[in-house]
Parts: C-alpha cells; structure tokens; sequence
C-alpha cells in the first residue's frame, strides 16, 4: 500500500512538474505583444541639451531666464508634443556624450547637422540655413578668406565652425593660430580686446552680436567658410521621439509660430519651409 500512495505522489508531482514547464514554455508568446510597445513615446519630461551662451539661439536675458528663438521654439514643441521640455544647459564639447550616456534626450541649439556628427546621433528635419562667418574690428586690413594667412583667428571649440576651417585646409593652414574657446563671446571679447585678429562663427550668431554691440565696430567679411543647416539631435535609437519631433515641427510651420518666432527675433521669416 505505502508503494502504492508512493507512485500516486510521484506521479503527482510529475503533471505539476509538467504544468509548471508548460507554463514557463507559453511566456515567450507574450514577446510580440511587449515588442508592440518598442518605439512608444513614453516620457514624462524631455531633457533639452543646450549652450546658454548661444545668443540669439538660447542664452540668458538680463533677469538670467534662458531665452532666445531655439528656446522659444523647444517650448512651442513640448507644448504640441504634449512633453514638458527641460532645458538643461551643458558643456557644449561634451553634447554627444551627455546625450549618449542618457543625461539628456535632446541636441538643440544652433546645432549644426554634418556628416560626422550624423554617425553619432539622429537628426530631425533642417530648420533654419545658416553660415560660417568671419567678423574682424571695422579697421582691420582682413577683407578676403586669404587675408587671414599669419592672423591669429578664434572659435568655438567643438563646433561646426572648427568643422568648416578645418575643410579648407588651403586657408587654415596659413593661419598664424587658431585659438579654440568654451564660447563665442569668449571669442569675440578676444577680438575686441586686440587678441585675435578674426572670429569664425554661425551668421546668426553674429549678426545678433554685432547689432547689439554696434555694427560700425564690425566687419563681416563676404566670403565665408560655408553654408550649413542646423537640426535637433536625438539618439539613434529613439525612432518615436524623432518622428514625433518632426510631426510638431511641422505643425508649427503650418499654425505659423516657426514665423512668429522667427519674426520676432530676426524681423524676417529664416525658418526653413
């Protein structure tokens, strides 16, 4: 008898044995309605990476409140996307690694979309053209790009204007030096102070720059390093973000608030169609 109650039991335990592998068996069936969700836009709060010295982009107003057409624009978006956006300011050499390492969600500010960079990040649709300039004071004897040969010329370090002197090695190459600076301003309190001869930087940049400061102290030369547009960076991997970025950006050309931004800082509609 006690043989008997013996091989009920393991019999038993036996079919719960085989029901629990049936049951651990049948979970890889769920996959495809979790692989449903991959991509969603799900986001409490989206991290805006920004350089707060970039005006007319984004940059501190005289109160310190982060300002400027990029940041009016970010603000626009979130409103559309449904997403509040904080902006965080950051080191602007490090954009890439702090998107990367997940410390924001976002590249936006003037950002230049170029061939490098795209193999780091995604980029939204262009929004606005821009050019690598040169500024010199009102009486400097630089009027041409060869002039620049035995000149001390400044820029933004790890920006697209280190990206356009370097692809014209003919001219680089001649310079006396190339100084490199956390900012533009730095930059151009260099020039101002007789330091550097020339600045290259976004013409958005300066312009703004030079109509606040007086434009009879500057001279922007004719030619330039080139033309370029600027986008929004995201990771690669962040497809829904994306393409939830591009669909508010064009509806704010469509409800017309690209040009009431655009208007507002530049009195003329720049923001690409």
């Amino acid at each position: 008898m006690k043989k008997r109650i013996l091989s009920v039991c393991m019999a038993a335990m036996m079919v719960l044995s085989m029901a629990a592998c049936g049951s651990s068996q049948e979970q890889p069936e769920q996959q495809p309605d979790e692989q449903q969700t991959t991509g969603e836009l799900n986001y409490d709060k989206i991290i805006v990476g920004l350089d707060d010295t970039f005006a007319p982009l984004g940059f501190r107003d005289e109160e310190g409140n982060l300002s400027g057409v990029d940041v009016e624009l970010m603000e626009a978006t979130g409103e559309i996307m449904g997403i509040p956006f904080e902006l965080q300011p950051i080191d602007w050499s490090m954009k890439e690694t702090e998107l990367a390492n997940k410390n924001i969600d976002m590249i936006w500010n003037g950002y230049t979309i170029t061939e490098e960079r795209k193999e780091k990040v995604a980029f939204s649709q262009p929004y606005l053209n821009n050019r690598q300039v040169v500024v010199t004071l009102a009486d400097s004897d630089i009027n041409t790009l060869a002039d620049l040969a035995d000149k001390s010329v400044a820029a933004q370090a790890q920006s697209s204007a280190i990206d356009a002197i370097h692809s014209k090695p003919e001219i680089a190459d001649t310079f006396a030096r190339l100084g490199e600076f956390e900012t533009n301003d730095q930059c151009l309190m260099d020039l101002e102070a007789g330091r550097t001869d020339a600045v290259v930087a976004d013409e958005v940049i300066i312009r703004y720059y030079v109509s606040k400061k007086g434009e009879e102290k500057y001279k922007i030369l004719e030619e330039d390093f080139g033309k370029e547009e600027y986008g929004i960076g995201v990771r690669k991997e962040d497809t829904a973000l994306l393409d939830a970025l591009n669909e508010a950006l064009d509806t704010l050309k469509e409800n017309g608030t690209t040009k009431e931004i655009s208007e507002k800082w530049f009195s003329s509609d720049i923001i690409m169609e």
